[in-house]
């Protein structure tokens, strides 16, 4: 399923990233990689939408959100 699927306060493995190989790049110096534990802090319809990786928050795109894949 993709990022943009998981509930709030779920925490979820990135399983891979369907996006060309700039986004993938980006989205590793971010910490962003296959196998990292990810927990969904907002997936409101409005408003950001934020994830923990590692002890950071960040703000993701919706398109970026639905490119990564997680179990």
């Amino acid at each position: 399923m993709s990022l943009m699927q998981v509930a709030p306060g779920c925490r979820v493995r990135l399983v891979t990233i369907q996006a060309g190989r700039r986004l993938e790049a980006r989205l590793a110096a971010m910490g962003l990689v296959p196998g990292v534990e990810v927990e969904v802090i907002n997936n409101r319809a409005h408003g950001p939408f934020i994830i923990e990786v590692k002890g950071s928050r960040m703000v993701l795109g919706r398109g970026m959100a639905n490119k990564i894949l997680v179990e």
